[in-house]
């Protein structure tokens, strides 16, 4: 059974999303404040998080560092806030998607089975498990990228968008189908998502993210990889 933690002081909310996951057959947690979050996720394992930014004893961009100083699960953010710098925040914090409230409870379900599918392992032919270019390497297998001698941090979402790419290098993946693949959703009004997200791995992978030499963008279509 797939776990879900969710962390939101709303008990109307949480009741919500109770009643929605475990009618789909999901094991919930929930937890009203970040210390109870961060006790329940060491205790639980959970397979993704749902987690309100705003928690009355810490921010939940705390809560989301200090998870992935030991944990990669997926965090999904439901937050009201809408400004843009909070959710680049959250995202720069290892945050894996950003859901502003309200929401359909449709949609959030479908991100959040993205969100578990892209914690399976892929199996990959022998040939697909190494890809070295001249400033990194990425090994699929051990799903690891190193730069500089230097291991690369990634989070569960960023690695999946480069694990696509490269496994297509040289073929244009259009928006919709990292959308789809990624995120279970299809809709044009996301693309904001895969502009926030490659230009993280661009700062993260290449020397020079204005003018990249490797993660290339097909502007109005979509993006290609090319080693």
């Amino acid at each position: 059974m797939t776990r879900v933690l969710v962390v939101e002081d709303d008990p109307q909310l949480v009741r919500a999303l109770l009643i929605n996951l475990q009618a789909r057959h999901f094991g919930v947690d929930a937890a009203p404040d970040g210390a109870t979050a961060l006790r329940l996720a060491a205790a639980r394992q959970p397979d993704v998080v749902l987690l309100d930014l705003g928690l009355p004893d810490m921010d939940g961009v705390d809560v989301i560092k200090a998870l992935r100083g030991w944990s990669r699960v997926p965090i999904m953010v439901l937050s009201a806030r809408q400004a843009s710098d909070e959710k680049v925040a959250a995202l720069d914090a290892g945050a894996d998607d950003y859901v502003t409230k309200p929401f359909s409870m449709d949609e959030l379900l479908a991100r959040l089975r993205a969100a578990v599918r892209r914690t399976e392992d892929i199996p990959l032919v022998p040939e697909m498990t190494l890809v070295e270019t001249a400033d990194f390497r990425i090994d699929l297998l051990a799903k690891k990228v190193v730069r500089g001698g230097r291991d690369v941090r990634l989070t569960p979402t960023e690695w999946h968008l480069l694990e696509i790419l490269v496994t297509n290098a040289g073929r244009l993946i259009t928006q919709k189908q990292l959308l789809q693949e990624v995120w279970g959703v299809s809709q044009s009004n996301k693309t904001n998502y895969l502009r926030v997200y490659m230009a993280q791995l661009r700062r993260k992978l290449e020397q020079d993210p204005s003018h990249p030499r490797y993660l290339i963008t097909e502007p109005g279509m979509g993006y290609r990889f090319e080693g």
